[in-house]
């Protein structure tokens, strides 16, 4: 297996860089449950493509607006995308230029209203800041940072001549309706079609709803830089389920004539995670730094909701062990024929596993 099995050619005017005018208008590629084919239809449709009985699992995790820019003592603009914090105002930090800052180091925030304090124990990506500012570090970016946006979204706007900035819209289209806990670096982008109207029309369909909370963060986006992409290793990044929604999902599981739906592949290695830990669902907080690729023996699900994912990137590889590489990349050839959008803007896919290789998923 090598990085370059899973490339794939994408016309770049098919990269979403907006959303569409309304959540579920977005169109939903279905591969069928007995793997016959394709079907075509907008996310409107989902319900009716659900079963009742099945369990839909959501991540209800909040992005937070951690996209900001300060100026260095000699007046360089500095990027930086706050991605978790570490301590008492301590953060670990992207940073664009890092080679140019030094621990002792303090950046000058707009409109004087703070500086970011630059700490030891860099990494080779990553910086320790310190904000200082008059409030809770996490009430000053919802306040003033920008939604981190995707770069590809940033880059083809600024060459499309729109600004390299988030705006209002993002700020309330780059969420889930369905957003709680704040934590997320990038939005868990599968479940930004829902509607709260859609999700109704979900539960009088006799779908259960449960949710897990894990905060998107770098494990979910780096890319992988082998060219044999099993030595990739993934960031760590922490979720939680509580006791109601655990054992609501291990009752779903455990029915033989019942569904696990995941909606989004970071809601997938949460689920995946606990029961290759476990056994079974179990309520708590946990860590995963868990790679799916081809050849990984799922248990927990049986459904998965995603939208088209980057070439050469781990999301891609965690669809194509779910329902077989050719079976995925003949769907994205059939995806790019038929217009789809891609990415996190973009269009959506339901995938439905055969019955055939899906038995683990009850054991």
């Amino acid at each position: 297996m090598r990085l370059s099995d899973f490339d794939y050619p994408l016309p770049e005017d098919l990269i979403a860089i907006h959303p569409a005018d309304q959540r579920d208008r977005s169109r939903l590629l279905r591969l069928l449950e007995d793997a016959s084919g394709i079907e075509h239809h907008r996310f409107a449709d989902l319900p009716a493509l659900l079963r009742p009985g099945d369990c839909l699992v959501v991540n209800d995790s909040r992005v937070i607006p951690a996209r900001l820019f300060a100026r260095r003592p000699g007046g360089g603009k500095v990027e930086l995308l706050f991605t978790a914090p570490a301590g008492e105002d301590v953060w670990e930090a992207l940073a664009r230029p890092a080679r140019k800052l030094i621990p002792g180091m303090k950046l000058d925030l707009p409109d004087g209203e703070g500086q970011v304090e630059i700490l030891p124990g860099a990494d080779a990506r990553l910086r320790r800041v310190r904000l200082l500012v008059p409030e809770a570090p996490l009430d000053y970016l919802q306040r003033r940072g920008e939604m981190p946006l995707p770069p590809y979204i940033l880059m083809q706007r600024k060459l499309r001549g729109e600004s390299p900035h988030a705006t209002g819209e993002d700020r309330e289209r780059y969420q889930t309706v369905y957003a709680e806990p704040p934590g997320s670096i990038a939005a868990p982008t599968a479940g930004l079609h829902f509607t709260p109207a859609l999700l109704e029309a979900i539960r009088a369909r006799g779908i259960e709803l449960r949710r897990v909370t894990l905060h998107v963060g770098l494990g979910t986006f780096l890319p992988i830089e082998q060219d044999d992409p099993t030595r990739h290793r993934m960031h760590v990044e922490s979720f939680v389920i509580d006791e109601e929604n655990a054992a609501a999902i291990e009752a779903a599981r455990r029915a033989p004539d019942r569904r696990i739906v995941a909606v989004g592949t970071t809601t997938v290695r949460a689920l995946e995670t606990l029961v290759a830990r476990h056994g079974r669902l179990r309520a708590g907080r946990a860590t995963t730094d868990l790679f799916i690729y081809p050849g990984f023996r799922f248990r927990a699900i049986d459904a998965l909701i995603t939208n088209f994912h980057l070439p050469r990137s781990s999301l891609l590889m965690l669809v194509s062990a779910f329902a077989g590489r050719e079976r995925i990349l003949e769907a994205y050839r059939e995806a790019i024929a038929q217009r789809y959008r891609f990415f996190s803007y973009g269009d959506a896919m339901l995938i439905e596993r055969p019955p055939s290789i899906r038995p683990l998923a009850k054991n």
